[in-house]
């Protein structure tokens, strides 16, 4: 049968912190963790979806669950969400980066990114250095951060990350979740490397029937794409399912540092979650030291006060 939401261990007297935590894979990471006894603090970018949200989850008898403000594509309210949590909670022990965009026509963030790759890897990426010292000396402290299937096909334009001289949406998609994955074992090998009690995993839910899919359709318009989800729609699994790597990730005792979650079926399409692969560029020590050092240049260069 594999590892399901009854395999979580206990997690009562944990905080847990989920980005996108309003709908699809990031609700249905929230309400796993509630049922274990999280206290879930849900960062959304809506206000008025992360109400809706947390009444959903209050009516049906879930409690500890709170809200924050955040909105990846703009780095200072990242910020803000930082200091507010260290404010009100000044501990945490669980980061889930699950929060994403998918394929949208060229929009920029405001610091002026591309919009996948400022949402998707560089607001996630500051988020995660500035809660850090919270998680440090919290026992089985974890960051997972949520890539896909789609950081198999991707590559990194180092000489062109927000796509100002070719933008094609699906290869900076592609992109984006590359840069999770290539962050998640950098990450890793840094916490190890400076004695951290803390460590970082990756995770991809297979094809998962999310909000994702319509509001990319909804995006480019494209009849063709509509039409090849309505073909594959028998093969996608539900958001709960598709949210099982990342949970397992988050709170199996067995689950280590730097390894990579997702469905153990139809080549990591659906199915249980177990250990995979990830892509060959993210094995590259070069190529994660060179994305972690201008991901740190990006997020100096513009006065980030986390």
């Amino acid at each position: 049968m594999g590892w399901t939401i009854d395999d979580m261990p206990d997690l009562r007297g944990r905080i847990a912190l989920v980005t996108g935590a309003n709908s699809g894979l990031g609700l249905e990471t929230t309400r796993a963790l509630l049922r274990s006894g999280a206290t879930v603090l849900m960062a959304c970018r809506s206000r008025r979806k992360g109400e809706a949200a947390r009444a959903e989850l209050l009516e049906l008898g879930s409690s500890g669950v709170d809200l924050l403000d955040l909105d990846l594509a703009d780095l200072d309210s990242v910020d803000a969400c930082c200091r507010e949590v260290r404010s009100r909670y000044e501990r945490l022990d669980l980061l889930i980066n699950n929060a994403g965009l998918m394929a949208p026509p060229r929009l920029l963030s405001q610091q002026g990114h591309e919009m996948q790759f400022a949402v998707n890897h560089l607001g996630h990426f500051a988020l995660t250095q500035a809660l850090l010292p919270l998680m440090e000396g919290r026992e089985q402290a974890r960051v997972v951060t949520v890539t896909s299937g789609a950081q198999y096909f991707g590559a990194i334009a180092w000489d062109d990350l927000s796509g100002e001289k070719c933008y094609d949406r699906w290869k900076a998609y592609s992109q984006s979740k590359l840069a999770n994955v290539m962050f998640a074992l950098e990450f890793n090998q840094r916490l190890e490397q400076s004695g951290s009690t803390v460590r970082s995993l990756a995770a991809h839910p297979g094809l998962a029937r999310t909000n994702l899919q319509p509001l990319s359709v909804a995006s480019s318009g494209a009849w063709q794409e509509a039409l090849a989800y309505r073909l594959m729609d028998p093969i996608f699994q539900s958001a709960a399912q598709g949210a099982l790597p990342q949970l397992l990730a988050a709170t199996s005792p067995s689950a280590k540092g730097g390894e990579h979650y997702g469905p153990s079926q139809f080549g990591g399409l659906r199915g249980a979650p177990k250990q995979q692969p990830v892509a060959r560029a993210a094995r590259s020590q070069e190529q994660r030291s060179r994305l972690w050092a201008i991901s740190a240049e990006l997020i100096q260069s513009r006065g980030a006060t986390a």
